[in-house]
């Protein structure tokens, strides 16, 4: 069996806690033991959001610590550059192609970085996703989470219908469809 640590970083509403609770419950259902830890800082007030899921045939604390996340998952490119230091020397970067001005930046305190990707490229294996560009085209903004989940579910394995069949006994009923098609267009992306 294998053994993943993942870590999963975005700003309050997008999704961050619904994903780490899909991607858990999927290795699960795979056999493996699974602990999900979330940190959910000033999520409300659009803050950073971090949540850990661990998965092994034995896992004993919830936490990834620094330098041993085997994936980084960011729905934002500056939590991506915050939180790097997180992964491993050889981990992958799952990042959505957005950006949301933190408070500092709004308040003109601080500049936002340029060319947060290209320099993430530079030491790190990085697969970028406009998930709110798709989940728009899907006329849904709320199921970017679901992009980047698709996208993030060819790196981190499992049958995509394992997934799949994950996603609809987990998101609200009504939204089962929008959100199968948003996971399939990231994963196909």
């Amino acid at each position: 069996m294998k053994s993943l640590n993942i870590m999963i970083v975005g700003v309050g509403g997008q999704g961050t806690l619904l994903t780490s609770r899909i991607i858990g419950k999927t290795a699960l259902k795979a056999g493996y033991d699974v602990k999900i830890s979330e940190v959910h800082g000033m999520a409300q007030r659009g803050g950073s959001v971090v949540t850990f899921v661990r998965f092994s045939d034995k896992v004993n604390e919830p936490v990834v610590h620094e330098g041993d996340a085997d994936i980084l998952i960011a729905f934002e490119r500056l939590e991506a550059l915050r939180y790097v230091n997180y992964l491993k020397k050889d981990g992958i970067i799952i990042v959505n192609d957005c950006r949301i001005d933190p408070m500092p930046v709004v308040i003109g305190a601080e500049q936002y970085p340029e060319d947060i990707i290209e320099k993430l490229k530079q030491n790190h294996q990085v697969h970028a996703i406009d998930g709110a560009e798709i989940a728009n085209d899907l006329g849904n903004s709320k199921v970017l989470n679901s992009v980047v989940l698709g996208l993030s579910a060819k790196h981190i394995g499992f049958e995509k219908s394992e997934w799949e069949e994950v996603i609809k006994s987990t998101v609200p009923p009504k939204t089962i469809d929008i959100n199968v098609l948003a996971f399939n267009k990231g994963y196909n992306n």
